[in-house]
Order: structure tokens, then sequence, then C-alpha cells
């Protein structure tokens, strides 16, 4: 199984889906990194010789931020949104959707299961007993 930015990619995938499953890389991303390397995007990822795989790593490291390290920077940022209070931040401490969605309904999965409001009990109604 190649190794790539800390990541055991796929064997059986072509290495153009299989480099996807490395945060921040995307489908345009790894065909650009493919065609930097000049590696076809249609072979399997186990067929990679070590220095296409070493080659595919190095490219990734220079020139961009995947991982850990682009993780970190997402997490810096809404951290940043959550501190300056400004309306993003202010939805992430809420836990409300934040990129404009509707939240009158719908939106549960970031708002949880719904909360039950206290039940009425008629008087006229028979007894649970």
């Amino acid at each position: 199984m190649p190794r790539i930015a800390g990541i055991d990619v796929p064997r059986e995938k072509k290495i153009g889906i299989a480099l996807r499953y490395i945060y921040g890389i995307g489908p345009s991303l790894a065909t650009k990194i493919l065609q930097d390397t000049g590696i076809p995007s249609d072979k399997r990822a186990k067929d990679l010789t070590d220095q296409e795989v070493a080659s595919i790593a190095t490219n990734i490291q220079r020139n961009y931020k995947v991982e850990g390290d682009l993780r970190r920077e997402v997490q810096q940022n809404i951290k940043r949104f959550m501190d300056i209070k400004c309306y993003r931040g202010l939805r992430h401490i809420k836990g409300l959707p934040v990129r404009g969605q509707r939240s009158h309904t719908n939106s549960r999965t970031r708002k949880g299961p719904r909360k039950s409001i206290g039940l009425k009990i008629r008087k006229d109604a028979p007894s649970p007993s």
C-alpha cells in the first residue's frame, strides 16, 4: 500500500482516484499533481514504482498544504471567526448552519435531534393509570 503524505492510499484504485483519499486533494488537484510528475492517471496505485511514489510525495509536500497542516489552518480560521464574533463565528458557536442554509425547518444534522417542548396534559382527558 503506497504511503503518500502520511496516508495509505488504496492499492487497487487508479492513482488519480487514490490521491483523493488525502485530505485537501480533490479531482482537479490530483490531475494536476499527476501531470506535473508525468505519471498516467489510469495507472493503479499498486503498480507505482518507489521512485514514482517519491516524486508524488515530494510534489505534494513542496507545493500544497494537505492533511494535518490544512486541518489545523481550517480550525484556526473557524476559531478566529468565533473570537471576533462575526456572523459566521456566531453561527459556529450556536451550532447552526454557517453558509446561509434555511434553519427554520431542516438543518437537523447541525442542530441535532429535535428537542420536545413540554407536553400539555388536558384536564378532561382520562388519567394514564
